[in-house]
């Protein structure tokens, strides 16, 4: 059976719990989906622990066929679908361990892993993993916050702090680390120079609307290079009006298009990984945050299709 299955081969609402209806094991595995049902280091709005289901849920209205980049995301690549990582709701570092177990053990088998999370804490589990495979990894980072803030009523590990975590642990290189979309109000002038004073490359929403995104891709591409590379999109980039379903909201996004044109133009990187994070189903009751979601990690794994394609093109003409 070809894999994934098409709503035009079985109805949407006949789901099998998977993404896309994507099987759990299969050979030659290129791309492998995990969910990281975790929400408790969120400061405010909590449920992204529903998100894994509800995203794969949402998968069902999906087409396998991607019409920009000319591939089939999940059958180039034979996706699987792991299913969820056993988290343990009250204990974050356990959880850790056992999202990180996950992750690694894709990464040892070949495969690239896309976590569907969660709130963005679970990232630094992800990071774990990659950088014990690959060294400090180059970050491609999506959001309206930088979240580098160090602590949040004296903790340390919050969904505002994995990649001040990130930094102190070595996980990844400060100069091949692009956050992009940064806005809002904050606490004090200082919050997004913290997150330069690391060596990050914070691009603001105002910057990206000022300079264009093929300005940013440019940059990206000469900073990164083929250094392993992790992606991590969280929903809250977009403006509310067209992912209301998020933990933070930020007004002042982007579009879901814009969001689109900007995933899809990203395929010259060399990823290890990618993670989806901060969807909040119970706060969108029609389902378009979660279709968003389903969406970019349509796109996520249409950027390992293209890298796929082009590599066995340029060894067919050697």
């Amino acid at each position: 059976m070809k894999y994934p299955l098409s709503p035009d081969v079985k109805p949407e609402f006949c789901t099998t719990g998977s993404f896309m209806r994507l099987p759990a094991e299969r050979e030659n595995a290129k791309v492998g989906l995990v969910g990281m049902p975790f929400d408790t280091a969120a400061s405010f709005r909590v449920g992204a622990r529903f998100a894994p289901q509800a995203i794969r849920q949402a998968s069902m209205t999906l087409f396998p066929y991607h019409p920009v980049h000319d591939v089939y995301s999940f059958d180039d690549t034979n996706a699987i679908d792991i299913g969820d990582v056993p988290v343990i709701p009250h204990n974050i570092h356990r959880s850790y361990e056992l999202m990180e177990e996950a992750v690694g053990g894709l990464m040892d088998r070949g495969i690239i892993p896309i976590g569907i999370g969660g709130d963005h804490s679970i990232t630094l589990a992800s990071l774990r993993a990659a950088a014990k495979r690959y060294g400090p990894v180059a970050m491609i980072h999506f959001d309206s916050h930088t979240d580098t803030w160090d602590t949040y009523y004296d903790e340390k590990y919050w969904h505002g702090s994995p990649f001040i975590r990130a930094y102190e642990e070595g996980l990844v290189d400060p100069k091949k680390v692009f956050q992009i979309g940064i806005r809002g109000t904050l606490n004090h002038p200082g919050d997004v120079q913290e997150s330069k004073d690391l060596g990050y490359k914070v691009v603001t929403a105002g910057e990206l609307e000022h300079k264009g995104f093929s300005v940013i891709l440019e940059q990206m591409k000469i900073a990164i290079g083929d250094t392993p590379c992790f992606l991590t999109f969280d929903i809250d980039f977009v403006d509310p009006s067209c992912a209301p379903g998020t933990g933070t909201l930020e007004v002042g996004g982007f579009s879901s298009r814009e969001t689109l044109q900007m995933i899809r133009s990203l395929t010259e990187f060399n990823y290890v990984g990618f993670d989806l994070v901060e969807v909040l189903p119970s706060y969108d009751p029609t389902q378009i945050t979660s279709l968003l979601a389903a969406t970019i990690i349509h796109d996520f794994a249409s950027l390992v299709a293209v890298k796929m394609k082009r590599k066995s093109l340029d060894t067919m003409m050697e």
